[in-house]
């Protein structure tokens, strides 16, 4: 494992976690979500491994050890370009191998919109888990537009993350979890659902949805008009039914994990 803080396109500092092995047959950007860090994700990146995929995870700014205002963005092409960052990098540095993204909720809005954003990269396919793309849950667009954007806001989305309560007690011990949110990233992502309205037609990546049927925190309906409104050739659906928000962490992980690594090996 290589732990590193890299300078992203603005020389903000991002921390950045690399795993690939020297036989590995694949390498996979995973993208994490709001409030939250990569080592979140690190359950998920050693079933990875175990099937030859390797990794790169990294901390968005102003969340887990990158640098930043606390979960603060002025526009949400800084997230998106944040994430291209490391899907360039992993590209340059694994020239032989298929790269592929990941992200869950926020983490899902950012490669959703980053399909449509960039949509000539060397990527074999997109991962989404939970994702944000049009918040019919009005988890993000409920936030009063008249706030200071760099008013931070409480973090109140423990409970509704998993059905597992281990999961939930963790995630509010998380040293790396932030407490709070600004109101500037909402209305970035705001922004960005605005403008992925017209955008999804420019997203033609493979691309596998992955949804708690459950999801109390981003609504499975923005799956589903997702899937429909995505021109790509090759795009499968997968709602899980019971499932909660974090379906990486829910009881039945092993399988929803299992489901993306078959997934992603089916197209290397």
């Amino acid at each position: 494992m290589e732990s590193t803080m890299f300078s992203s396109f603005d020389g903000t500092k991002l921390y950045l976690n690399k795993e690939v092995a020297a036989d590995a047959k694949a390498v996979c950007v995973v993208v994490h979500g709001l409030c939250e860090h990569q080592g979140r994700y690190d359950y998920l990146a050693e079933q990875f491994h175990k099937a030859g995929i390797g990794t790169y995870r990294f901390d968005h700014r102003g969340h887990g050890r990158s640098e930043g205002e606390c979960a603060y963005y002025a526009d949400f092409h800084e997230m998106l370009d944040d994430v291209d960052q490391v899907v360039q990098m992993a590209i340059a540095e694994n020239p032989e191998l298929p790269v592929f993204l990941l992200g869950h909720s926020m983490g899902g809005f950012a490669v959703s919109l980053y399909g449509a954003k960039y949509p000539g990269r060397r990527l074999r396919g997109i991962i989404t888990s939970g994702a944000l793309t049009r918040d019919l849950g009005k988890l993000i667009t409920s936030v009063p537009k008249d706030l200071d954007p760099h008013q931070q806001l409480p973090n109140e989305l423990g409970a509704g993350v998993c059905s597992v309560a281990e999961v939930v007690d963790w995630y509010g011990k998380d040293p790396y979890n932030r407490k709070t949110f600004s109101a500037g990233l909402c209305y970035a992502i705001c922004g960005g659902i605005d403008w992925f309205a017209d955008a999804v037609r420019d997203f033609h990546y493979p691309v596998l949805m992955m949804h708690g049927e459950k999801d109390g925190l981003v609504s499975v309906q923005d799956t589903y008009e997702f899937f429909a409104a995505a021109p790509s050739k090759d795009r499968e659906m997968k709602i899980y039914g019971g499932l909660f928000h974090e379906i990486f962490n829910e009881y039945c992980k092993d399988e929803v994990i299992q489901d993306a690594v078959n997934w992603l090996l089916h197209r290397v």
